[in-house]
């Protein structure tokens, strides 16, 4: 996948991070695997997505200490995942802003990427879990909230291979969209195969 946003140092295209960065990193030495598959550590490289932050900044937005977040980027740093892309001094002191070292992770689904398609959706479906039972609790509409849904298709291969590129494109152009707005929104997807059975074909004279 190619990078789809502009020159972050032009006013007229506020697209995401604010700071320039590779289309994307190959994951090949173990520790990178370590350092990225780790609920914290995910986190971090997420919020990066959307700018450059301190280390300041980012223990208040995920409410932990500052120490433990230090110690995360010291991992990712440690396995080329971030970096420092620019400083600024406030008083006396020197603030770090760390960003990541590509846009996009590629890796292949072994070692400490190994169930980590199953923690998205665990994750993903606590939070629409929480979100209706709120929803429930204070007699708010769902419809418009949330919107969840599932199909089950016989394909062959070649037509799930299609459907999965344009979902992943459709993915990035959303991760790529201007931050406004005040809430958060999430996009998941997952194509699999499915345990479900599916008619056989239909005869041809319709019996």
């Amino acid at each position: 996948m190619a990078d789809r946003t502009a020159d972050p140092d032009r006013p007229s295209t506020p697209h995401v991070p604010d700071y320039p960065l590779a289309d994307g990193l190959t994951l090949e030495d173990p520790s990178q695997y370590r350092a990225l598959f780790e609920e914290t550590r995910q986190q971090i490289v997420a919020l990066l997505s959307e700018r450059a932050a301190t280390v300041s900044e980012l223990a208040a937005t995920l409410q932990k200490p500052k120490g433990t977040i230090g110690h995360h980027m010291q991992v990712l740093a440690d396995a080329r995942l971030v970096h420092v892309v620019r400083t600024k001094k406030v008083r006396a002191l020197v603030a770090k802003y760390w960003g990541r070292t590509a846009r996009i992770f590629y890796y292949h689904r072994v070692d400490a990427a190994v169930g980590d398609a199953q923690r998205i959706l665990d994750r993903a479906a606590a939070e629409v879990g929480h979100l209706e039972a709120a929803a429930s609790a204070s007699d708010r509409e769902v419809e418009g909230i949330l919107d969840v849904n599932r199909r089950d298709v016989r394909l062959p291969v070649e037509r799930v291979a299609e459907f999965r590129a344009r979902l992943a494109d459709l993915l990035v152009e959303f991760a790529d969209q201007p931050r406004s707005g005040q809430e958060t929104y999430a996009m998941v997807y997952g194509v699999f195969p499915s345990e479900r059975a599916g008619l056989p074909p239909a005869d041809e004279d319709g019996s």
